[in-house]
Order: C-alpha cells, then structure tokens, then sequence
C-alpha cells in the first residue's frame, strides 16, 4: 500500500527499530494506525495481547514502550523542532508527564517480578522539522496511545494494575484535546472512539510487519 493511500502517512514513516515482543506490537500498531488512524487501533492491540501467557507484564511492557516512544518524540521536538510560545511549554509539559508514566511503568513491572523492556531506537522522519508537523504527529500519536490503551485493558488481569493503566490513558487523552485546541481543532470531536472489524485490521497491518 503506497503512503499516498494511507489515512495517516505520517506514522507510516515513524520508525521503530528493536526485537523485543513490545516493540513488534508497536510497530503493528502504528502500521494499522496508519491505515485507518490513530483512534482505530485498539483491536488490534486486543487481538495481540491475548496471546500473551502473562498477561499484565507484557502489557505493562507494550504501555512502557508506547510511553519511550511519546517521551522521545517530544525529547525530540523541544531540540529540532523550533518550537515556540505556548507550543514549547506544552511540549515541555507532556514530556515531563510521559516521563512520570516511564517511571511508573518501569517500576510496576519489577514489582510483579517482570524485567522491563529496552528502548527501542526511533526516527520521527520529517515530523520534527517544524511546529506545524510537530503538531500534527503529536496529536496522531496521543490519539493512537489512547487507542492503544483501550484495546489492552481488557486483557490486564490485576485490578490495581488497571487502576494504574486508566489514569494514564485519561491523561493522554487530555494531551490529545490540548494539542488540538494548538492546532485550532475541537478537543473532542467524537462522542466515541472509532472501532473496526478484527480482520480487516489484520488484513490491513500485515503487509508491514517485519522481524
């Protein structure tokens, strides 16, 4: 599928380089953003969690790598990106909350006797090349986090680590609604998320996925 017929073509080009389980769930997860947006992963990230044996330190892993990646990108973007204003202290802000959530993360999965994941290396491509595009993905990825929250949770065994798992999330999507009232867009144009059919995010996801 050529990014010109991509729904999201700027998370087509983020780029996820690592080996572990979490890090491959991400890769995926993006690719179906990519192909349907940001709000439409959840089902796929559903459908990857339940296969896993121990449920809750492999979705604290697959929360802990999304939140790598978020505090990368924002790293990222207060250095290239020439930020300004109320951009640059907002920027400066969700950096800062993200990387709470690491910590936090981090922290919980030795709690339960896990080893946390690495980081994986990134590359933003042109994203971080301007506000605007800074922006744009921003918003992508906070709304793709969001997602990608909600289609984990039903699959997170222990109450207090979904206790944990739900204030993150509303967080991230306070992000999102900031970074929208930034671009001069509604904070909440829905009322839902969107959904889609298992099989066709699979069908649409598979062609992206390498080792």
């Amino acid at each position: 599928m050529s990014n010109s017929k991509l729904a999201v073509p700027e998370l087509a080009a983020v780029k996820i380089n690592g080996m572990t389980r979490s890090a491959f769930i991400l890769r995926s997860t993006l690719a179906a953003g990519a192909v349907y947006g940001g709000a439409a992963v959840g089902p796929y990230v559903t459908q990857a969690m339940s296969q896993e044996s121990d449920a809750d330190v492999a979705i604290l892993n697959f929360a802990l790598t999304l939140e790598l990646l978020e505090q990368t990108f924002y790293q990222e973007g207060l250095k290239q990106a020439g930020l300004g204003g109320e951009v640059q202290a907002l920027a400066e802000e969700i950096e800062a909350n993200e990387a709470e959530h690491v910590d936090a993360l981090t922290t919980t999965i030795g709690d339960l006797g896990g080893e946390a994941d690495e980081a994986p290396k990134l590359d933003f491509g042109d994203a971080l090349g301007d506000e605007e595009s800074f922006l744009e993905l921003a918003q992508t990825l906070e709304d793709t986090g969001v997602s990608a929250y909600n289609g984990a949770a039903p699959m997170i065994e222990s109450t207090e680590v979904l206790t944990a798992a739900g204030s993150i999330v509303q967080i991230e999507g306070r992000h999102a609604g900031l970074i929208r009232l930034q671009r001069g867009e509604e904070p909440a144009p829905t009322a839902f998320d969107e959904t889609l059919d298992m099989q066709e995010v699979l069908d649409a996801v598979m062609p992206f996925i390498k080792a």
